[in-house]
């Protein structure tokens, strides 16, 4: 396992070059569809999502299972980069509805194209490759163990700490964390001063959009800060500050996401027509975190039981639940229904 070669493909995948992996199954070479260049072949063929399959009507019942499984298709006659994008992206579907037919064919290597769909995840972009005969002679080969390794967060330590008076507190400190090969780095917050007593705690997923220019659309935004006060008025807190935008699929796929629900589909179904799951989060992120500052036991605010149960699975003792209470407004409220009655929220 080599963190390394995952982060080399990662870098490659950002410049739209290509990639190889190497499974026990196979090699696939592959090369992005949102930021390469279509191959010139006279017989196109191309990873994309079963979520995007269905709605291209090619995955079978199995596939549909999972909006994130790999299927592998032809493309009939030559393909530039435009309608090579236009096919992976569903956002884009009203502009460019003519498309096809294509066909479904046997996928290569299947762990090798699980591996590169999770990459593509990690970069933030669309899940779609371009399936190539040979790969640029310089490509980084990366198997599904390095991808692995990649996303394993107990090599996440803590870099460096500060005193941080925020509105909430003038004595908060700030705990940023850095993992070996990972270049997103989480953050604490711990407000009060801790002691004895069990820490109210807050999983944070980064939200731009919320957090910082105040959507209306979600309320990332006022749980953060509503979260901040009540540990104010807690003996002590923690908000751990997850760098997983839009649920762990990246800002701009969250932004495709948005044009989705403006088209009609509700959150979760926006996330997975764009292939990726309904939550793509890693909460072993948090646990690994509270293990780093010595935290084994706490009070939980979310309204999510999902994250007590997997913080639970992952050996943090969890004393209480608190829900943390946040008022609807004319934009959130199909949002927040979403979340209720879909993902199990207790609002």
């Amino acid at each position: 396992m080599n963190a390394r070669a995952a982060a080399r493909a990662l870098d490659a995948l950002a410049r739209g070059w290509d990639i190889i992996i190497d499974a026990p199954d196979g090699q696939l070479a592959l090369r992005p569809v949102e930021t390469g260049t279509a191959p010139d072949t006279a017989r196109p063929r191309m990873l994309i999502s079963a979520a995007r399959a269905i709605t291209l009507k090619l995955a079978n019942q199995k596939e549909a299972a999972r909006p994130d499984a790999p299927v592998c298709i032809a493309v009939p006659g030559p393909l530039d980069s435009a309608l090579a994008v236009a096919i992976a992206d569903p956002s884009l579907d009203l502009a460019r509805p003519m498309k096809g037919p294509f066909a479904a064919q046997p996928l290569p290597a299947p762990l090798a194209a699980e591996a590169a769909m999770q990459l593509a995840r990690l970069a933030g972009l669309l899940p779609a490759y371009h399936v190539l005969t040979e790969a640029e002679a310089d490509a980084p080969v990366a198997t599904p163990a390095d991808v692995a390794a990649y996303a394993d967060p107990s090599t996440l330590r803590i870099a460096a700490r500060a005193r941080l008076p925020v509105s909430a507190s003038d004595s908060a400190e700030i705990v940023a964390f850095r993992s070996d090969a990972d270049f997103h780095e989480h953050v604490a917050l711990i407000v009060g001063t801790p002691d004895d007593s069990l820490p109210v705690v807050r999983l944070h997923s980064e939200c731009l959009t919320g957090d910082v220019l105040g959507s209306l659309k979600c309320d990332c935004g006022p749980q953060l800060h509503g979260a901040l006060h009540a540990m104010a008025h807690a003996q002590w807190g923690i908000l751990l500050y997850l760098r997983q935008e839009g649920r762990g699929i990246g800002l701009i796929n969250k932004l495709r996401a948005y044009q989705l629900q403006d088209q009609g589909f509700d959150t979760v179904d926006a996330n997975n027509r764009l292939g990726f799951p309904t939550d793509a989060r890693d909460f072993a992120v948090a646990a690994q975190m509270l293990k780093a500052l010595h935290v084994p036991a706490i009070r939980l605010m979310t309204n999510n039981p999902q994250k007590q149960a997997v913080l639970a699975n992952l050996g943090v003792e969890i004393a209480e639940r608190m829900p943390l209470l946040i008022p609807a407004n004319p934009h959130n409220a199909e949002y927040l229904v979403t979340k209720r009655d879909r993902t199990g929220h207790q609002l």
